[in-house]
C-alpha cells in the first residue's frame, strides 16, 4: 500500500463522517501527487525535495545557497506542511537548521507574503496579490523562498536584529560584515549537514543550474506516481466530489 493510501485511509478512519475533511485531504493529496511528478520531470535548480513517506501532507526540502552570494555552498533544509485543504490554503515552511535572516523567526518560521492567507489586512502592508492564491505551488514557493534569502523584506521583519544588521551591512556595501559573517558561520555548518548526508552542494553556477532531463529510456527508476497516487476512487473518492466540496468552500484562506 502507498504511502498516499495509508494517509487516505488514515483520514477517513479519524474524521468520521467529516465528508469535507476526507474529500479535502484526498484532493489535497492528488494535488501534491502531480505537483511532485512533475518536479522529478522537469527539476528547477536551488532545491531538491523528499515528500514523508507515511504522509504526502509533509515534505522536507534542502534548499542550495545561490552562487555569487554570501549563502554560496550553503544546504538549508526545512519543512513544508499542507494543509487539508490545499492549494485553497497556503502551507506553512520551517527551517529545520539554524539560519539567521530579517524574515525567519528564532524557531525557523518563515514569514513570506506568499504563505500568508488571502485575506484583506491594510495594517499588513501587503497588497492581496501579493499573498497566497490557489495557482501557487510548491515550485513558486521555492523559488520566492530563494530569492528571499538573499534579499530579505525589512519592511515587516520576523527577526528585528537581523534586519538591523543586514540594513547596516547593505548601507556600509558591506563595511560593516557582521552580517555577512554569522551568515557565513552558518553556511560552514550547513556544509558539515549536507556532508552527514551524502548532499554535494553545488558552488559554481554550472554546477548550480539545473541539468538537462535524461532521456526517457534512462529515467527507469523514476517514481511512477500515477501508479502510486492514483487510487482514490478504491476509498471513495471522485474527482467531482472534490471539486463539489470546493465549490461549497471555497477555499477559505485560514485553517
Amino acid at each position: 500500500m502507498t504511502s498516499a493510501q495509508k494517509y487516505i485511509m488514515s483520514v477517513s478512519y479519524n474524521s468520521g463522517s467529516g465528508s469535507t475533511v476526507n474529500a479535502y485531504a484526498a484532493s489535497a493529496v492528488k494535488a501534491l501527487s502531480l505537483e511532485l511528478k512533475k518536479l522529478q520531470n522537469e527539476p528547477t535548480e536551488g532545491f531538491h525535495i523528499t515528500p514523508n513517506e507515511d504522509n504526502l501532507l509533509i515534505w522536507t526540502v534542502g534548499i542550495f545557497g545561490p552562487p555569487n552570494t554570501i549563502y554560496q555552498g550553503g544546504y538549508f533544509r526545512a519543512q513544508i506542511r499542507f494543509p487539508n485543504n490545499y492549494p485553497y490554503s497556503p502551507p506553512t515552511f520551517k527551517f529545520l537548521n539554524k539560519i539567521w535572516h530579517p524574515n525567519v523567526y528564532d524557531n525557523g518560521d518563515l514569514c513570506i507574503s506568499i504563505l500568508h492567507p488571502p485575506v484583506n489586512d491594510p495594517q499588513s502592508g501587503e497588497l492581496p496579490s501579493e499573498r497566497w492564491n490557489p495557482t501557487q505551488n510548491v515550485r513558486t514557493i521555492m523559488m520566492s523562498v530563494i530569492s528571499l534569502l538573499n534579499e530579505p523584506n525589512t519592511s515587516s521583519p520576523a527577526n528585528v536584529d537581523a534586519s538591523v544588521m543586514y540594513k547596516k551591512w547593505k548601507d556600509t556595501k558591506g563595511a560593516d560584515d557582521e552580517y555577512a559573517r554569522i551568515i557565513k558561520k552558518q553556511v560552514e555548518l550547513s556544509k558539515e549537514d549536507a556532508k552527514k548526508n551524502g548532499i554535494i552542494v553545488p558552488e559554481t553556477v554550472e554546477e548550480y543550474i539545473v541539468k538537462p532531463k535524461l532521456p526517457e529510456n534512462d529515467a527507469g527508476d523514476m517514481i511512477d506516481m500515477d501508479d502510486d497516487y492514483d487510487h482514490y476512487d478504491d476509498y471513495g473518492y471522485s474527482d467531482d466530489d472534490d471539486f463539489e466540496e470546493s465549490d461549497e468552500d471555497s477555499g477559505q484562506g485560514e485553517n
